[in-house]
């Protein structure tokens, strides 16, 4: 397929990219590495005059005014998870949303699925040219559900970080640095993607340990006051979750 990928890119070559942000620059890298002709990252304003593809790799509100400095003719995509491609408009337009995380230049995109939408079969053949290329494997995701797929996205990745983050600041109170938490992390990451949520679940919630989870509790209220709401709603998700996990494990026997 990344020959047949190279051909459709080089064809309608070269692509730009405009964005000169993390994800912008990771892109350009990549696309570069691949052996597909590419310009930038270029700032928002670009016209892309030279280009026969332009990937918008700009904040969502910034993407219509990018999308209408865009010279007509182009096949123009964003990469937002959560819009749908009317902000294009009336671009022949794709969407190409990679569910990663991007913090580098240096970032892989091999093995990441990646949200597809098109409005021509042009379009979507350049779409999915560039999930290829990239070693991305792209899905379709209905524009009533991006939504719903974007908060997901943001759930694993954004609140994740969040309470990691209220994790540590805990810990530090305790003396406890940070490394000491990511081989914990780590495994209970792994326990879920191997074995789905129920089954991953461990700690005093799932064993019912009222007497623990109120020394939490305790604990928390006393020297992270500000999350103890936080605290309460994760352990009432908890244990609907535990309750799911029992209930699996009944099945089972």
């Amino acid at each position: 397929m990344k020959t047949f990928s190279l051909s459709v890119l080089r064809h309608d070559a070269p692509v730009l990219v405009v964005g000169n942000g993390r994800m912008g620059r990771a892109l350009t890298a990549a696309l570069s590495d691949a052996g597909v002709p590419v310009l930038g990252p270029a700032s928002r304003g670009e016209n892309g005059a030279d280009a026969g593809i332009v990937l918008l790799a700009v904040p969502d509100a910034a993407i219509a005014d990018a999308a209408r400095a865009i010279a007509p003719g182009r096949l123009v995509g964003h990469l937002s998870g959560a819009l749908d491609l009317s902000v294009l408009a009336p671009h022949e337009a794709f969407g190409i949303h990679p569910l990663m995380t991007v913090t580098g230049a240096g970032a892989s995109f091999t093995g990441v699925t990646a949200a597809l939408a098109a409005t021509t079969p042009r379009a979507h053949t350049a779409a999915e040219a560039l999930a290829d290329v990239l070693e991305m494997t792209g899905i379709t995701v209905r524009d009533e559900d991006r939504a719903a797929y974007h908060a997901a996205a943001s759930i694993a990745a954004n609140f994740l970080v969040t309470l990691e983050g209220m994790a540590e600041d805990l810990a530090a109170t305790a003396g406890l640095e940070r490394d000491a938490l990511v081989p914990l992390v780590r495994a209970a990451v792994e326990n879920w993607a191997d074995r789905g949520a129920a089954s991953a679940l461990t700690g005093p919630v799932s064993r019912g340990d009222d007497v623990t989870v109120a020394r939490q509790r305790a604990a928390i209220a006393e020297r992270l006051p500000d999350r103890l709401a936080l605290f309460d709603a994760l352990v009432d998700a908890t244990r609907d979750l535990a309750v799911a996990q029992r209930a699996g494990t009944t099945a089972a026997s």
